[in-house]
């Protein structure tokens, strides 16, 4: 059995995983397809940078395009 009681285990549980998301009006779920989401682009640009590293002529504006629009939306939030 456990140490943590039900009272100390349900504020960890508020604390690790609700208490961000209500500071932006989300739940756990609504919070976790936007973060994830979010790293989606973030990879995407990612591989479009490296891309573009080894093949300059490729992807010129591909990852800036992304980051614009991930700050525009981010922004647009808060």
């Amino acid at each position: 059995m456990s140490n943590l009681s039900t009272t100390t285990r349900t504020s960890l549980i508020d604390r690790w995983f609700l208490a961000h998301p209500a500071t932006v009006d989300e739940t756990y779920f609504q919070h976790m397809r936007f973060a994830g989401g979010f790293a989606f682009w973030l990879m995407v640009a990612g591989g479009a940078a490296l891309v573009h590293s080894v093949i300059p002529a490729l992807c010129e504006t591909t990852a800036g395009r992304i980051l614009g629009k991930l700050t525009a939306r981010m922004n647009a939030r808060h």
